[in-house]
C-alpha cells in the first residue's frame, strides 16, 4: 500500500528494494551513498577522496529531491576503518562548515568495498 504523502527521488537500482531518497512531509531521508560519480561508477582512493565523492553523491540525491547540503539536519557515516576518522572529519568540515546538524559516525564495513558510506536526513518544508 502506498502512502499519498510519500515521494521517492533519484535513480533506483532495479535490483535493490529501496530508493535513493524518500520525502515524508517536510523531511527527506537519503539512503546510504558511497563514493560514486554522477554516472554511478565507483571511485576509490584515499579516505579524503572517497568522503568527498560520497558527499557529492549525497548532494546529487538531495538536489533531485529539491534540497541541498544546507538542508541536512542529521548525518550517519560508516567508516571501514575508525583510524580514518580525523581525515574524514577534515573533509566533512569542508562541506558542513557551520556544523548545524546532528551526526553519528561509526566503524562498519559496507556491503560493497568502500571506505565510507553516508546517509542523511534533510528538513525542507513543502511549499
Amino acid at each position: 500500500m502506498s502512502h499519498p504523502d510519500i515521494q521517492v527521488y533519484g535513480k533506483k537500482n532495479p535490483n535493490l528494494p529501496f530508493h535513493p531518497a524518500v520525502r515524508a512531509g517536510d523531511y527527506v531521508f537519503v539512503s546510504g551513498q558511497v563514493a560514486k560519480d554522477e554516472h554511478g561508477n565507483m571511485i576509490s582512493g584515499t579516505i579524503e577522496t572517497e568522503t568527498r565523492a560520497a558527499i557529492e553523491a549525497l548532494r546529487r540525491v538531495l538536489r533531485a529531491a529539491g534540497c541541498d547540503l544546507d538542508d541536512v539536519v542529521k548525518v550517519t557515516a560508516y567508516l571501514e576503518d575508525a583510524r580514518d576518522f580525523g581525515r574524514y572529519n577534515g573533509v566533512f568540515k569542508e562541506f558542513f562548515p557551520a556544523g548545524r546538524l546532528a551526526r553519528t559516525t561509526m566503524e562498519a564495513r559496507a556491503a560493497i568495498h568502500t571506505k565510507i558510506e553516508i546517509e542523511c536526513v534533510a528538513y525542507k518544508p513543502l511549499e
